[in-house]
């Protein structure tokens, strides 16, 4: 049974899993080399949980709790020698995380169950350098950015673990509130990402053939496919709306709409330019720094209310 849980890296996802893990009463090691960016994830999450609870989505009596359950180490031993499960969300360089997988097999006690958080690199090579033993209980666990609020979790089911360890390890994300994906084969982008970059492909061709503005292309997602996709998957649109219409309407469209295997030539452009989106100040909209903490909150707001009007549609 999953007690006692560390989380392997303290950046962008690391402390937000480690943070949502903690709202759900585990016990929580958040591990990094840097006792600085420790440090700064301490500040980040005790300020994400108090705009979740100003926000009503928990109360401030959990994220007291919640930031008790968390313990802070740049010793990777002590981390994770007596953890129950063990997800890493380091960067995405395969030789770190085989050395890392390697380290872990050799510091974890026999049971502890073994995780990655990456969307692109395969699980099986990740494994080369454990046990056999230890291969039987590894997984890929992919969280969404932002971890702390969005719901969805992709586990991997690849054949190498059972049903019992993937039903150990679901029952810890549904706990934490999660909707988990069972991912039965080994693909770069798992699901959601696959689904995600199929729309993103899109509508970056949309602008680089200059068709609509980036307000107009916007508008378009969230009042249309979006406002649907909010509640409802594309499997039971393309239900309602008839097989026999999307069939057609895919025989009309799919010819003429981007294909291309590499990225837009237009995103490209915009990372050669240093237009790198909220982070550089300038992407397809500009955000003036004064303005970004602002325009997070606004974001994050947003998703919080999806989050709580979603308990109304989860089946």
């Amino acid at each position: 049974m999953i007690q006692k849980i560390a989380v392997l890296g303290a950046g962008t996802m690391g402390h937000g899993i480690a943070e949502v893990f903690a709202i759900a009463g585990y016990t929580v090691n958040l591990y990094d080399t840097s006792e600085k960016m420790l440090e700064m994830a301490g500040d980040i999450m005790r300020q994400e949980m108090t705009f979740m609870a100003d926000n009503e989505l928990i109360t401030h009596e959990t994220v007291a709790t919640a930031l008790q359950n968390i313990s802070f180490y740049h010793d990777l031993k002590e981390a994770v020698s007596d953890a129950d499960y063990v997800i890493e969300a380091t960067p995405e360089i395969m030789e770190l995380k085989q050395n890392l997988f390697k380290q872990l097999d050799e510091l974890c006690k026999p049971a502890c169950i073994l995780a990655s958080n990456t969307s692109s690199l395969p699980l099986n090579e990740m494994m080369a350098k454990v046990s056999e033993a230890r291969k039987e209980r590894m997984m890929v666990c992919h969280w969404y950015n932002p971890a702390h609020l969005m719901p969805i979790a992709e586990l991997s089911f690849f054949g190498n673990i059972s049903e019992e360890i993937y039903q150990e390890v679901s029952a810890i994300y549904e706990k934490a509130g999660k909707q988990t994906v069972r991912v039965k084969k080994d693909v770069p982008g798992l699901v959601a990402n696959r689904i995600q970059q199929g729309v993103a492909r899109e509508v970056f061709s949309i602008m680089e053939q200059g068709i609509a503005d980036p307000e107009d292309v916007e508008k378009a997602l969230k009042f249309g496919p979006a406002f649907r996709y909010a509640t409802t998957g594309q499997l039971v649109v393309a239900d309602m709306g008839g097989l026999d219409i999307w069939c057609t309407v895919g025989d009309n469209l799919l010819g003429v709409m981007d294909n291309r295997k590499e990225a837009s030539p237009l995103l490209r452009q915009k990372v050669q330019e240093g237009k790198l989106g909220m982070k550089s100040g300038e992407g397809f909209f500009c955000y003036p720094p004064e303005q970004v903490v602002e325009l997070k909150n606004k974001f994050n707001k947003k998703l919080i209310t999806q989050l709580k009007a979603s308990k109304n549609y989860i089946e």
